[in-house]
């Protein structure tokens, strides 16, 4: 395994634990469907960055939402990235 192999799997880990630890929290938030790790999107492409995904219904702009409700950028030093849950329906 070379380093950054193994600096990924640490920062995979770490993710795990936080969203363990943080998942109940943030699936009372009424917009939130689901919460995963994965890695953060940025101006919709992949990077390399490991993150916990926040899956919502609908992306509302942070300023109409009430405070309670604002998903953090960050959380315990990992990066969150939320994204819009996107539905697929079969025919």
């Amino acid at each position: 395994m070379n380093e950054g192999e193994d600096k990924r799997q640490v920062a995979y880990a770490k993710a795990q634990a936080v969203k363990r630890a943080h998942e109940g929290a943030l699936l009372n938030k009424p917009n939130v469907a689901l919460v995963g790790v994965g890695l953060l999107q940025k101006d919709g492409k992949q990077t390399d960055t490991v993150a916990l995904v926040v899956m919502v219904k609908e992306k509302i702009p942070p300023e109409q939402l009430p405070l309670d409700d604002l998903i953090p950028a960050e959380i315990d030093g990992v990066p969150v990235d939320v994204q819009e849950a996107r539905i697929i329906k079969s025919q």
